[in-house]
């Protein structure tokens, strides 16, 4: 999965790293001082945040359907739940369904608990051009 990230140049700015967990796949995004919003909290910048959260959806995506063309998004809402605080983000994604065309994915970045997220992402992603 790493082969998907280092072709996308944004990923490669943040140095995204993942692992893959059976068929579950987290993507790091290791702390740089680059990636600090607001110096004065100091916290995460919310656009940092939200590509992790899309380039592991897009992996996760292209992980359980691959197909020729990097999967595409039709929409991405993401929520801010907590700062960012400087130092390394998780980040897995669900696909809750998905059809021929279409997948409606969620995902979830965290610091140091699970359970404790700092921002979540709902897409759908086009599997496929339409025919």
């Amino acid at each position: 999965m790493d082969a998907l990230l280092e072709r996308i140049p944004y990923a490669r700015f943040l140095g995204l790293e993942s692992r893959l967990d059976g068929d579950l796949l987290t993507v790091v995004m290791p702390f740089a001082d680059r990636l600090i919003g607001n110096p004065l909290l100091p916290a995460l910048h919310g656009g940092s945040t939200a590509a992790l959260l899309e380039l592991t959806a897009v992996a996760q995506v292209a992980l359980v359907f691959p197909r020729l063309h990097q999967p595409r998004p039709i929409n991405v809402t993401v929520s801010y739940l907590r700062s960012g605080r400087p130092e390394a983000v998780n980040c897995r994604a669900r696909i809750l369904r998905a059809g021929r065309r279409v997948a409606h994915v969620t995902a979830e970045a965290w610091q140091d608990d699970p359970d404790q997220p700092i921002a979540g992402l709902t897409a759908n992603f086009l599997l496929s051009d339409p025919e």
